[in-house]
This record gives C-alpha cells, sequence and structure tokens, in this order.
C-alpha cells in the first residue's frame, strides 16, 4: 500500500514531463515543395485538406464560399500558377489595346494602322503595306505607292474593319472620309467592344483549360483532394480576370455611348 501511494506522488511529475516531450516534438517543414507520399507532402496534403474541409463547411451553412490561395511554392512541381497569372494578364492587356486602338469615337491616323490586309504572300498590317496621314479632321489618306498591288485588298481591309467606314481609291491613293459620330456609330462601336470582350474570353478560357489540363497530368502522383484543390484555384483566377474584362467593357461601352 505505502508503494502503491508513492508511486501516485510520483504520477504528476511523470505526466508533466511526458506532456512536455510531446510539445517538443519538431513539426514538418511548412513550405515543402515535394507533394509525394512521405512527410513533406502528407503535411501538405493535410493543410490542403483542411482548407477543403472549411470551404466546404463554409458552403453548407450558405455563407459565401471560402476562396481557395495556395502557394504557388507549395506546388511549383505540378504547375507555375504565377506563369499562369500572367497569361491571364496578358489577355486583358490585349483587351484594352484593343479597346484604346481601334474603339474610339476620336479618329486618328493610328486606328487605321492595324487593319490586317490579306495579300498573296500573307497577311500584313496596313500600316506596312501603305503610309497612312490625316489630311482634315475628315479625311485619312492612305499611299499604296509602295504596294500598288496590294491596293484592292487594303481596300476591302478597310470596308472591313468594322469601323463604319467607306473608302474610295484614285490609283494607288486611298482616300478614307471619316463619318460623323452619329449615335449609330457609338452603337455599333459599342457592339464591336462586346464582341472583344466575348474573344478575349474565349482566350482566357482557353488559359484556363491548359492549366487544368496540366494539373491532371498529376491525378496519379497527388491526391484527389490536390488536384480539386489546384483546379479551383485556376477557376478563381479565370473568374477574376473575366470580372475585371466586365468592368473594362462597361467603361468603354459608357465611354463610347456617352
Amino acid at each position: 500500500m505505502a508503494l502503491a501511494l508513492r508511486c501516485f506522488r510520483h504520477l504528476p511529475a511523470l505526466l508533466y514531463r511526458s506532456s512536455f516531450t510531446l510539445r517538443a516534438l519538431p513539426r514538418s517543414p511548412a513550405a515543402c515543395p515535394a507533394l509525394l507520399p512521405g512527410g513533406c507532402g502528407q503535411a501538405l496534403h493535410q493543410r490542403l485538406l483542411t482548407r477543403q474541409l472549411a470551404t466546404k463547411k463554409a458552403k453548407g451553412k450558405g455563407q459565401s464560399q471560402a476562396r481557395v490561395n495556395i502557394s504557388a511554392a507549395l506546388v511549383e512541381d505540378i504547375i507555375n500558377l504565377e506563369e499562369t497569372n500572367e497569361d491571364m494578364q496578358a489577355v486583358v492587356e490585349a483587351l484594352k489595346e484593343d479597346f484604346s486602338r481601334n474603339l474610339s469615337v476620336r479618329t486618328s491616323p493610328g486606328v487605321l494602322d492595324h487593319v490586317i490586309v490579306m495579300t498573296k504572300d500573307g497577311k500584313f498590317p496596313l500600316n506596312q503595306l501603305g503610309q497612312i496621314s490625316q489630311k482634315s479632321p475628315q479625311l485619312i489618306i492612305v499611299n499604296m505607292t509602295n504596294f500598288p498591288e496590294s491596293t484592292a485588298a487594303a481596300m476591302k481591309a478597310i470596308r472591313e474593319s468594322g469601323m463604319n467606314l467607306n473608302p474610295e481609291v484614285d490609283g494607288t491613293i486611298i482616300r478614307v472620309p471619316i463619318p460623323k459620330v452619329t449615335r449609330e456609330h457609338r452603337e455599333s462601336l459599342a457592339k464591336l467592344a462586346k464582341q472583344s470582350t466575348n474573344k478575349s474570353k474565349e482566350a482566357l478560357r482557353k488559359v484556363r483549360s491548359k492549366s487544368i489540363n496540366q494539373v491532371k497530368k498529376f491525378k496519379n502522383k497527388v491526391s484527389e483532394d490536390t488536384i480539386w484543390l489546384l483546379e479551383k484555384q485556376i477557376q478563381q483566377m479565370a473568374d477574376s480576370t473575366a470580372a475585371e474584362m466586365d468592368k473594362l467593357l462597361a467603361a468603354k461601352t459608357k465611354e463610347l455611348l456617352g
């Protein structure tokens, strides 16, 4: 009985040392890039799974769905998320340039620079075939002396550019009267802005699909949860980029329609 009591008195100290040992156990690295089975891979999988469960829990409660935000360093062996983001932003920048260059109620010689002309030797921007100048606020001149054989093709390209232009030819000189900025013309430009945005969104979908297909190549090497979360991350990036395009379109439409 006395022996049992002595052992009982030492029990709190033993428990204290045991708990201290457990707290002192080393943790797995927080930023291991490997996603293969093993220590670091298991640690990462647990972190990603925790995010997935939290997301599903929020969705189940009818709350706003939590955003996935995976560190690019953790998944760099699967996909370069920074490169994916850059590709998506490149589509946005191309749309901005198109809006600025081709969709404006203020006409200048520059609006014809990048009209694509189909010739027997291939496709060329108009400014590489002819000399473009503005004779007056109501008239742009395209001098096709250097490539006279492309005059007819240049005429057709200008007429079909979607800018409501009706060029007239005099030898190798193309005269492009600038129409007055009517309400109809403004509405036509607004429709072109919508079409350009839709084309940009199609380019965005191609970037998204390419990235998701890259992730799926690793479905036999990493967990389904990891693949699911990466696909969700890429989709969120695409949704955010599409929303940015919608804002650009709304601003351009307001500018064009006045």
